[in-house]
């Protein structure tokens, strides 16, 4: 949970990506991927989806812009699933407290239920005792009775 909230974006060839990390500074990492596009070195991959089609026909300028923008959204993006993931960090540590502070009054309960039993128990014991005694004593007022 801690590890969330000290994540940050560090690069990796150029792409941004989740990294538990310091130092990073997306100007240099912008500046390596304008230094090779610059250069002409372009992505090896064919099928890569970062520049369309289109993009092959496009200056290295309006690649540095798109790129840019393409940057920008991502980070947008990651902030975004950052943020939901600080959040639901939140809601499970409450959650958690929650299960914790209810499975202490369920102990709790479970005692007080325990010494109500046990009392129950007593007073039913007593109050055998009771009837019995009651009814020896209504005999011998029987007893007695008969006598007089």
């Amino acid at each position: 949970s801690s590890k969330i909230r000290n994540m940050e974006v560090q690069s990796a060839d150029g792409v941004a990506v989740l990294e538990d990390c310091i130092g990073f500074s997306l100007t240099k990492t912008i500046s390596k991927v304008e230094e090779k596009l610059k250069k002409g070195v372009l992505p090896d991959c064919q099928d890569d989806d970062t520049i369309p089609r289109v993009g092959n026909e496009m200056g290295a300028e309006a690649q540095i812009r798109l790129l840019k923008a393409k940057l920008r959204v991502t980070q947008e993006d990651l902030a975004n699933v950052v943020f939901e993931c600080r959040k639901k960090d939140d809601e499970n540590q409450n959650l958690e407290t929650r299960l914790k502070d209810t499975q202490e009054e369920n102990t709790r309960l479970q005692r007080t239920i325990s010494l109500q039993q046990s009392q129950t128990e007593k007073y039913k014991m007593l109050s055998q005792e009771a009837n019995k005694k009651t009814e020896g004593l209504q005999q011998e007022v029987t007893a007695l009775e008969k006598v007089l």
